[in-house]
């Protein structure tokens, strides 16, 4: 695997992004199409399918479970779909990588199947809590075996699962799709309530594939037992992995990007409204919805920037994103301050101390808080900076290179390859100095 390599990016100081193109695939989607159609009864055919590590992880697994796959070749995929009740047992443990949706996601749909599986990941996946979605699950009548709350987690399958009412305890779109796949094997009603708005791209393509979901506010409900039948899924580009360009195009001088088929749903839309608060140039053009899945192009041009105290009810809809809202933050005028955003602390890396730690070695005056961080603009310098391994803090810092005063060098950047394949090419087409070296 690519993730157990090491890559560093060396960034070269000041250029401007300009041009228009489409960033790779919504991994969210794309996770969700391999199950949700491996699942269904048809051939589902998937345009636009992120062909990351990440995503691959979830399509190799399926395949690992007797499902036939074409591709992915450009994008296209077809999945074979062998109904809910089609699954079998993979012949070795599933080894998935850096991906946390592919192993929360699967416990819910393997906890309902009447097999044994054994979900396994790298080293920072073995390190990611587990039981935000086991504890729900073993309400449900599940067995799962962890490492202290850790991967590997061991699902020992053939239990009687029955529906819960289910409030979760953080806003989490993974620990809300695991307990409503779950609830498809379930014996009667599944409801999950959220404290906040997370992304509904499971509801969203559950109902596109005939299945009924009912949303009510912040309560989601689903019956046990129905079928899924096969679709066609057109994975709108990731606003994730745009976002890196959306904030390298607003603290540039001079300039102007435009990028396609970007996914605007509302639940994922917080860093076009913070940045729209900072006083960013973004307009949104030729809207339209595919697959159910809102979609548009987005131009931004440069504007400068200033420091905001971000609204709380935002943080669940850009929880991604902020990596690369931390470089906006260092480039605006005045102080930015981020709270309620804990879940930042346990994502591929402790994002918040991750950020604070770069940010400060290139100058920036960026203090860690418990649940966030508080940034005073300034200058950016050079220096060598820590990605931990996580792809979004190695892009972030990359795109901070547009703005510093000198070389930046962004050690561990490897995993980029799981949401960003070829993001060093992109970059560099649209103006960025960016180099990538094998260690």
């Amino acid at each position: 695997m690519s993730s157990e390599l090491n890559k560093k990016y060396i960034v070269q100081p000041g250029g401007k992004l300009q041009g228009k193109f489409r960033v790779p695939g919504d991994k969210s989607i794309s996770h969700r199409s391999i199950m949700l159609g491996s699942l269904a009864e048809g051939t589902t055919q998937v345009s636009g399918f992120l062909e990351g590590e990440d995503a691959l992880a979830t399509l190799a697994t399926f395949r690992a479970m007797g499902v036939e796959i074409e591709g992915p070749e450009n994008g296209n995929v077809t999945i074979h779909g062998v109904g809910m009740h089609g699954l079998k047992a993979a012949d070795k443990d599933i080894y998935l990588g850096n991906s946390g949706t592919s192993i929360r996601l699967l416990s819910g749909l393997l906890a309902g199947q009447n097999f044994e599986s054994t979900l396994t990941g790298d080293t920072s996946l073995s390190g990611r809590p587990m039981r935000r979605v086991t504890d729900p699950l073993a309400e449900m009548g599940a067995s799962i075996d962890s490492n202290e709350g850790k991967p590997p987690l061991k699902i020992n399958g053939g239990s009687k699962l029955k529906g819960i009412n289910y409030v979760l305890p953080m806003a989490s779109a993974q620990v809300k799709s695991c307990v409503l796949l779950a609830g498809l094997y379930a014996e009667g009603t599944t409801t999950v309530k959220e404290p906040a708005p997370t992304r509904d791209h499971t509801e969203r393509m559950l109902q596109g594939m005939g299945y009924k979901v009912e949303v009510d506010g912040d309560t989601v409900t689903i019956e046990g037992g129905g079928k899924l039948t096969a679709t066609s899924i057109d994975v709108p580009a990731d606003i994730s992995s745009a976002t890196f360009f959306m904030v390298g195009a607003a603290i540039s001088e001079d300039s102007d990007l435009t990028l396609t088929h970007v996914g605007i749903n509302p639940t994922r839309i917080g860093v076009i409204n913070i940045l729209r608060l900072m006083g960013a140039d973004i307009t949104l053009s030729n809207e339209r919805v595919t697959g159910g899945e809102p979609v548009a192009d987005i131009r931004v041009k440069y504007a400068p920037l200033k420091g905001i105290d971000i609204p709380e009810e935002q943080v669940p809809l850009a929880i991604d994103e902020f990596p690369a809202l931390f470089v906006a933050a260092a480039c605006a005028d005045g102080k930015t301050v981020l709270t309620g955003a804990e879940e930042l602390r346990v994502k591929e890396s402790d994002r918040i101390q991750a950020m604070a730690d770069g940010l400060e070695i290139l100058g920036v005056d960026a203090k860690a808080t418990p649940d966030g961080i508080i940034i005073h603009g300034g200058p950016i310098g050079s220096g060598e900076v820590e990605s931990h391994g996580d792809h979004r803090i190695a892009m972030s810092f990359a795109m901070a290179g547009l703005q510093a005063g000198g070389t930046i060098q962004i050690n561990d950047c490897a995993n980029v390859a799981t949401s960003f394949p070829n993001f060093v090419g992109l970059a560099s087409d649209a103006g960025l100095e960016i180099d990538e070296l094998d260690d």
